[in-house]
């Protein structure tokens, strides 16, 4: 393979700045419009498209497409379409132990059913249990750390680098392995957050406290029907694979024999839409286009960092201690996009000398490393993870004022967060 020229690592920059810095400027607005987002992705990923196949190597970007991209985009879609059609509804007395049982049922559910999952089916009853009370925002932040980020560190389906690492080899269960990193980290911000709940309680006026009593309302649950959706997306992630069905994993199979668990992702998104009353999903608040715009800014990312990934292989980065990897990881992750970002060093990775117990064709604490940094320092900014923005939009929308971009890292990410997870790295890596 001949060498990857640096001017085509541009599209994948360009892409990239984009994501993070478009919605903080003037051009927000249009940045909105996922219409918009495509045509950016349409343009960048055409130029490197054009250039692999004028090249010859279509076959790198037709791989990356097909057999990357499109998995990533349907388990997702399957993942947003299930879980969006159960509706959680309820006014539970808003004290700490409450808030915290709900940041912690969702920090568990966060890896079987992903961090958007488990983010869209808690965020409106927990916005709606506090709603009577006058100190909020601090439990939106945790809520953005511990369900949409860190929960999510247990199996593929958790956070999308954790499936782009499944698709490159990781067996389902291993990602099971890093169950005293994810229980470290998770226990240690669920006690920050009861200490930090409980002081803010004592501090609510009494007249909020009371209008919290006089307003709760029983939980009710609607669309069960897609909690058994839900679980056949589980299983088809789990069973449908190369693992269990060599056939999909020959060399020679046809396209649609090797996107088998993809049809079926397919079939259960369309008995998701079909099986729930339009009325649940109405009262849930739920739009396809939040979904719509991750196909949209993805498809860019997909083509455009495909031969940033390439360059990496050919000119490795000079990140080789695993401690280096989780910051390297989290710390693109924060800024950037954490799924490119576990690509990125799963290749810088690969180029080091292989030693010890291998996991996805790379050391297995190097995998470890790139997997903590990925989904953990995604919750240091609002554009490190896509849940946080959706959660920020939502508790903005109920009326909770939320710090700026460089509030959030200065009052809660760099001062709460860092510190955690250096401690859990100087234990576990």
């Amino acid at each position: 393979m001949e060498q990857i020229p640096v001017w085509l690592l541009l599209p994948f920059v360009v892409q990239l700045l984009a994501i993070a810095i478009l919605p903080l400027t003037r051009m927000g607005e249009w940045w909105e419009n996922n219409l918009h987002k495509l045509y950016v992705s349409l343009a960048l990923g055409g130029l490197v498209t054009v250039w692999f196949l004028t090249g010859g190597h279509g076959e790198q970007i037709e791989h990356q497409m097909i057999y990357d991209y499109v998995p990533f985009i349907l388990l997702l879609t399957a993942l947003f379409t299930t879980t969006g059609g159960i509706c959680i509804k309820g006014d539970m007395k808003a004290n700490p132990l409450t808030t915290t049982s709900i940041l912690a049922l969702g920090w568990v559910l966060a890896s079987f059913v992903g961090t958007t999952g488990a983010a869209m089916l808690l965020i409106r009853l927990l916005l709606q249990t506090i709603s009577q009370r006058k100190f909020k925002t601090h439990t939106v932040m945790f809520f953005i750390a511990i369900v949409a980020n860190c929960g999510g560190l247990l199996t593929p389906l958790g956070d999308p680098p954790l499936f782009l690492l499944f698709q490159k080899g990781a067996p389902f269960g291993w990602f099971m392995s890093m169950l005293p990193e994810w229980a470290a980290t998770g226990l240690i911000l669920l006690a920050i957050y009861f200490a930090t709940d409980t002081y803010y309680y004592r501090r609510e006026p009494q007249e909020h406290l009371a209008a919290d009593r006089a307003e709760q309302t029983a939980v009710t649950v609607r669309g069960r029907i897609n909690v058994v959706w839900l679980l056949c997306v589980i299983l088809s992630t789990m069973f449908i694979n190369a693992t269990y069905i060599p056939q999909m994993g020959a060399e020679d199979a046809p396209w649609y024999l090797r996107l088998l668990r993809e049809w079926v992702f397919i079939l259960i998104i369309v008995l998701s839409v079909v099986t729930t009353k339009r009325q649940v999903r109405q009262d849930n608040n739920f739009s396809w286009t939040p979904i719509l715009e991750v196909a949209c800014v993805f498809v860019g990312i997909f083509a455009t960092m495909t031969p940033a990934l390439m360059f990496l292989q050919q000119h490795p980065l000079p990140v080789t201690e695993p401690w280096q990897f989780v910051y390297a990881t989290g710390s693109l992750s924060a800024f950037l996009d954490n799924a490119p970002t576990a690509m990125v060093f799963h290749a810088t990775a690969s180029a080091l000398p292989e030693t010890g117990t291998l996991v996805a064709g790379i050391n297995e604490v190097y995998l470890r490393a790139i997997c903590m940094g990925a989904v953990f320092f995604g919750a240091l900014t609002y554009i490190g993870n896509g849940p946080n923005f959706m959660v920020k939009s939502i508790a903005e929308e109920s009326g909770i004022k939320m710090p700026s971009f460089f509030g959030y890292m200065l009052r809660f990410s760099l001062v709460v967060l860092l510190p955690v997870y250096i401690l859990v790295q100087l234990i576990f890596i």
